[in-house]
């Protein structure tokens, strides 16, 4: 769809000769309100929430959860964990201050507050997260209890 230039009705308001619109990839959630590419204060404030991607696996000994953000200090980044299990990841990515002369071309980096929420299993050990940021990867350690395994006793069957 957009991988081909429209002679028609060329929505990106630019020439059909634009080199680059042809690299442009359609996104069917462009009109979302959330995913606006607009250059309002808010929808790049939304996109930073929406955008802000989380992995979370489970080994053998924690729950280890790892978010990239880029260009972010630790600073800027909070870490927290409430008394009902709960990690809660969330930080500020500041607005670039915009010069009235400057002309943008496209904005596709986000900023503004995000916020991340997860219930933990019964199995985490809240008192001993531990989290650690390094080249914009934050990763949260939550270690996991051991499941002790009932102890089984054999019953002699007499008779």
């Amino acid at each position: 769809m957009a991988m081909i230039p429209s002679f028609f009705n060329n929505r990106r308001g630019g020439s059909i000769f634009d080199t680059f619109s042809e690299f442009d990839i359609w996104d069917p959630l462009k009109e979302f309100p959330f995913t606006s590419t607009s250059n309002s204060l808010l929808s790049r404030e939304n996109s930073a929430f929406v955008n802000t991607r989380i992995d979370w696996k489970e080994t053998p000994e924690a729950h280890v959860f790892k978010a990239d953000l880029p260009g972010l200090k630790k600073e800027e980044v909070k870490v927290e964990v409430e008394d009902d299990r709960v990690l809660q990841i969330s930080g500020d990515r500041n607005v670039e201050k915009e010069d009235k002369n400057d002309t943008w071309h496209r904005v596709e980096r986000s900023s503004g507050k995000f916020l991340r929420r997860f219930r933990l299993p019964e199995n985490a050990k809240m008192d001993q997260v531990k989290a650690s940021m390094e080249n914009g990867v934050l990763t949260v350690t939550v270690p996991k209890e051991e499941i002790k395994k009932p102890d089984v006793k054999a019953i002699e069957i007499s008779g």
